[in-house]
C-alpha cells in the first residue's frame, strides 16, 4: 500500500521530499538541535538504528566540513538489531573507537522504534527496552560530558526510564519537537553532560535487560515500586520555531508565485523488492 493521503499532504513529508531528506523525520532532529544546540563543538556522532537515514543526513550536511588536511567524515553511523524485547548483537565498541583514531563519541543519537502493535502498554515497554539496549552502547561508546539523543514512548511507567537515565546524565529533558504529531505519543530525551557512577561497570546494564525480558520473572520492571527521589520527573519542552507549520494540519501554497520543486530523490523501495523481482524472472526461466 502507498502513503496515505494524510502523509501525502503533510507539510513536513512535502518539504522532506523537495529538500532531498530521506524521511520527515529529518526536521525532528533540526529542531532539536536548534532548541538544545547539541551538535555545538561536536566532532565525533554515532548514530543507532540509522534507517532510513534522515538523521544521518542531518548530522553529515551540519558537521561534515572537508579540509585538506583530514578528508575524513567525523561521523559513524550504526544500526543494530533487536528481536523481542532484547537486543540481539552486541556493539563492539572498540570498532567505533578505533574508527575515531582511539577516541570516543562526542554524541550518539536514536532514532528506531519497534513496529507498533497499537497496544500501548507493549509499544511502550519494547520502546524502552529498545533505549536500555542503546544505553548499553553508549555506556561504552560515549566520552565524559557527552550528549544522548533518543525517541521514547511516553507512558505511565516512563518514570523508570527516567530513573535509569538520570544514574548516567546530569541533565534529563523531555521534548517534543513541533515537526511531530500531536497524535503520536513519541517523544525524545535530550540526555547532557554523561557522567557514569563511580565504579559503574557497563556490563551491568546487560543484567537489566535480562530481568526485562523475562529471564528473572520474580522481578518487577514497572515503576509502581520507585519512592522518593527514584521516582524521577524530568522537565517537558516543546521544541521547535512556534510560529512554523503544524504536523497535523494541511496548508495551501504560500503564494501564487511559488513553484514545487520535484523530489530530489524518489522514495526509498525496500531491498526486498529487487529480490522478488529477480526471483519472478528466475521463476519464469
Amino acid at each position: 500500500m502507498g502513503k496515505s493521503s494524510k502523509d501525502k499532504r503533510d507539510i513536513y513529508y512535502r518539504k522532506a521530499k523537495e529538500e532531498g531528506w530521506r524521511a520527515r523525520s529529518a526536521f525532528k532532529l533540526l529542531q532539536i538541535d536548534e532548541e538544545f544546540g547539541i551538535l555545538q563543538g561536536v566532532k565525533r556522532v554515532v548514530d543507532l538504528c540509522a534507517a532510513p537515514g534522515s538523521w544521518s543526513q542531518v548530522l553529515s550536511r551540519q558537521l561534515y566540513v572537508p579540509s585538506k588536511s583530514d578528508n575524513q567524515w567525523p561521523l559513524l553511523m550504526v544500526s543494530f538489531k533487536f528481536k523481542e524485547t532484547s537486543l540481539v548483537h552486541e556493539l563492539p565498541s572498540w570498532l567505533v573507537i578505533q574508527h575515531f583514531h582511539g577516541c570516543k563519541a562526542d554524541l550518539v543519537v536514536c532514532d528506531g522504534a519497534p513496529d507498533v502493535t497499537g497496544l500501548h502498554d507493549m509499544d511502550e515497554f519494547v520502546q524502552a527496552q529498545l533505549i536500555l539496549a542503546a544505553l548499553t552502547i553508549v555506556t561504552h561508546v560515549l566520552r565524559p560530558g557527552a550528549k544522548f539523543v533518543a525517541k521514547v514512548f511516553r507512558g505511565k511507567d516512563i518514570s523508570l526510564l527516567y530513573a535509569q537515565l538520570k544514574m548516567f546524565f546530569t541533565t534529563v529533558t523531555c521534548t517534543k519537537p513541533k515537526s511531530s504529531r500531536n497524535s503520536s505519543i513519541e517523544a525524545f530525551v535530550v540526555c547532557e553532560d554523561y557522567q557514569p557512577p563511580e565504579g559503574f561497570e557497563p556490563r551491568n546494564l546487560y543484567d537489566i535487560l535480562e530481568q526485562a525480558s523475562g529471564a528473572y520473572p520474580e522481578l518487577d520492571c514497572s515503576s509502581a515500586w520507585l519512592e522518593g527521589p527514584n521516582k524521577i520527573m524530568v522537565p517537558f519542552l516543546a521544541c521547535g520555531d512556534l510560529s512554523g507549520y503544524d504536523a497535523d494540519q494541511s496548508y495551501p501554497l504560500p503564494s501564487e508565485d511559488y513553484q514545487s520543486l520535484a523530489p530530489v530523490q524518489p522514495p526509498i523501495a525496500p531491498a526486498y523488492k529487487t529480490a522478488l523481482g529477480l526471483e519472478k524472472k528466475l521463476q519464469m526461466v
